[in-house]
């Protein structure tokens, strides 16, 4: 049904009605998004911000970052890795200046399968947190959802108060461990599944609440609603605002200022299709997921295998290549060249 011209102009935009039924997070490393948009929270990653990073207006933040790697000195790769975690603390705290709620930091995706790697990782960026002056409180570290991934969160939130959010979630296996885990909250990635199943299967365009990535979400929404999970669902990896519509409701949705202009321009009746009351009518059953289970049901999900791996190793690249960039910052003068 269409919408007058004035009717339009009075109804709120479809972003406006989103944000009263979920959370909106920006996600990007951009500030300029972040002040047209106002979300309470904001996500980064290693990507987000090696295109921040290349941006003329934030080379400030990467000097910065440049000059706290050499002054800690040590080795030329203790320097980069020391300048690396520093940048992204700096996007974090300039964010923070610009958002009420908190900011996703991601510890290194080379790191995934090293439980005690991630542990410490995770500490540092606090500290480094810290010593700019934004508490625990604001921060969320991103890991990913791997199996020691996920352990790694259990103790972080557990021993040291540190809020987790658990990337690249594919199955459904991931994101019972995490709840299990005790873990803050969860980013189940709807745009990549829809990649993928456009990808190996004979279907190429799915209406939103066929979408494989919606369906992913809404049956782990409904499946922590039903159980009493405290764990926050944040949807994220959008394709389109059709699947944001899809999922409104749900506790948090990540995204893009791109899509986020589209869903400010958009002037239709959004209604929630994610509640609590109806997730707990649902007939879910409870389950339990040791290693073995877990291990056993993720790999059982051959898209989450493929896709999992897949983010892992995109994340590290664009990791290496943040650190290409500082390390030629720090040293190429140095070196003549």
């Amino acid at each position: 049904m269409s919408v007058s011209p004035v009717k339009r102009q009075k109804m709120e935009s479809a972003l406006d009605q989103l944000k009263h039924h979920t959370t909106v997070v920006a996600d990007t490393g951009d500030f300029n998004a972040i002040d047209e948009y106002k979300p309470l929270d904001a996500t980064t990653n290693p990507s987000l911000i090696l295109a921040a990073a290349q941006m003329p207006a934030y080379q400030k933040l990467v000097d910065e970052a440049v000059a706290y790697g050499k002054k800690l000195g040590g080795s030329e790769e203790e320097q980069i890795k020391n300048a690396s975690d520093k940048l992204f603390v700096l996007f974090g705290a300039e964010i923070l200046k610009r958002i009420p709620g908190r900011v996703s930091t991601e510890v290194d995706a080379r790191l995934s399968f090293d439980k005690e790697g991630m542990i410490q990782r995770a500490r540092r960026l606090i500290d480094l947190y810290k010593e700019v002056g934004v508490g625990k409180d604001r921060i969320l570290i991103k890991l990913s959802s791997t199996w020691e991934g996920i352990q790694a969160g259990r103790v972080l939130e557990a021993e040291y108060g540190i809020h987790c959010n658990m990337t690249l979630l594919f199955s459904f296996a991931q994101a019972v461990a995490c709840a299990e885990a005790g873990v803050t909250l969860i980013s189940p990635f709807v745009g990549r599944i829809l990649d993928w199943y456009v990808a190996n299967g004979d279907r190429k365009t799915y209406e939103p609440s066929e979408d494989p990535g919606v369906k992913s979400v809404t049956k782990i929404y409904n499946y922590y609603k039903k159980f009493g999970y405290k764990t926050i669902v944040m949807g994220a990896s959008f394709r389109n605002t059709g699947q944001i519509k899809a999922l409104t409701g749900c506790d948090y949705l990540t995204i893009s200022p791109k899509l986020l202009a589209e869903l400010s321009k958009e002037h239709v009746k959004l209604t929630p299709t994610l509640s609590v009351k109806e997730a707990q009518a649902c007939d879910l059953e409870k389950i339990h997921l040791d290693e073995k289970a877990f291990r056993w049901q993720h790999n059982e999900d051959q898209m989450a295998v493929e896709k999992l791996s897949d983010g892992i190793r995109r994340f590290a690249a664009d990791a290496v290549k943040l650190e290409r960039m500082l390390k030629e910052r720090m040293f190429s003068t140095e070196n003549g060249k």
